[in-house]
């Protein structure tokens, strides 16, 4: 009998995340339901262990730097090491009237903190769980991005998604480099990284609008999550294949 697998999925007490950790625990993965709020991380894995998931909490802000090394100690002792990484926790930032954010009058601290959050929080927290990833058979990574951070997608006037968001989708593009980096400077190790685009999911993080639902949103996490050996690092990915950077 094989062992079973360990995941950790930030930002998996509601929408993406939920569902994100739930489809790795329909498929055997014991999950960590990482998440800010104690009390909703606690909620989400009662009801996760309800539906059959094999869920433990891991309190988690991925903004500070004690908060995750407590998190990684936790996980240590709960499992031993870890296979699968999913940085699916994010911040939007503040937004305007038609979710606008406006580049010609921008408030710096909002950039600082959508970055601290998507970007700084995804090293940090991966690089505190590298340690764990690296006693795993078949590691892998999967950060949590967006269609729009697509530059080419965002530059062309044929295709643009959504509103103009000059903090939020830059920091997914951010997100998307710091992917590549990730990938080249782990090439001669078994870690595959990736970044996976959901599409427009209706959440609470949009107010509820969008086509997809979250368990649709989660389906490209989960495939790279579970990518065989020998699969791809370094991409961009949705249901329909490679996302153009």
């Amino acid at each position: 009998m094989s062992e079973t697998k360990i995941a950790l999925v930030t930002g998996a007490n509601k929408g993406i995340g939920y569902e994100i950790a739930n489809g790795l625990g329909a498929l055997g993965y014991r999950v960590g339901v990482g998440a800010r709020d104690e009390v909703r991380c606690e909620t989400a894995v009662e009801k996760l262990r309800a539906a059959g998931v094999d869920a433990f909490a891991v309190p988690l802000d991925v903004t500070g730097d004690g908060s995750v090394t407590d998190a990684a100690e936790l996980i240590e002792r709960r499992a031993g090491r870890l296979d699968v990484l999913v940085n699916n926790a994010g911040i939007s930032g503040e937004v305007g009237p038609g979710w606008v954010q406006d580049p010609t009058a921008l408030d710096l601290d909002l950039v600082r903190t959508v970055v601290e959050t998507n970007v700084i929080g995804v090293i940090r927290v991966t690089n505190a769980m590298l340690p764990l990833l690296r006693r795993s058979t078949e590691p892998r990574i999967v950060n949590v991005s967006s269609s729009v951070a697509s530059l080419t997608r965002q530059a062309d006037p044929d295709i643009q998604v959504g509103p103009v968001m000059a903090a939020y989708a830059p920091s997914k593009s951010f997100l998307n480099a710091v992917t590549v980096q990730y990938a080249r400077q782990l090439a001669d190790t078994d870690i595959l990284i990736n970044a996976a685009c959901p599409g427009l999911v209706a959440t609470d993080f949009n107010g509820f609008h969008g086509p997809r639902t979250p368990q649709q949103g989660a389906a490209t996490a989960i495939r790279l999550a579970t990518l065989p050996d020998g699969g791809p690092t370094g991409s961009f990915f949705e249901d329909a294949g490679v996302v153009p950077w």
